[in-house]
């Protein structure tokens, strides 16, 4: 369950997505399966080479995207979504979610 963002924030994650350009989206997320995550990252692109690359220079395996509908992302979570939204420039993620 995803909440805590706004119609238009998702509408541009889409958008940049199904551009061919990497895109971040930071959301609260409920899963009873992560317990100790209340939010989670997702980084999308449809250039699904682009996004595999990303994935490496990130220490993210290709089995780990996610492949829902037109919108191909790898889910952040925990450690490495801090350590990934700082070092792209995300503080606003971090301080919005309280991270």
């Amino acid at each position: 369950m995803a909440f805590g963002i706004k119609r238009q924030e998702l509408m541009d994650w889409k958008n940049q997505v199904k551009s061919g350009n990497i895109a971040f989206l930071t959301h609260y997320w409920l899963d009873e399966r992560f317990p100790d995550c209340h939010t989670v990252t997702k980084v999308g692109c449809t250039d699904i080479q682009k996004l595999i690359d990303w994935g490496y220079a990130n220490q993210l395996r290709p089995e780990w995207i996610h492949y829902k509908s037109d919108y191909p992302h790898f889910d952040l979570l925990g450690e490495r979504q801090i350590k990934v939204l700082k070092k792209y420039g995300l503080d606003d993620h971090i301080l919005r979610f309280q991270l």
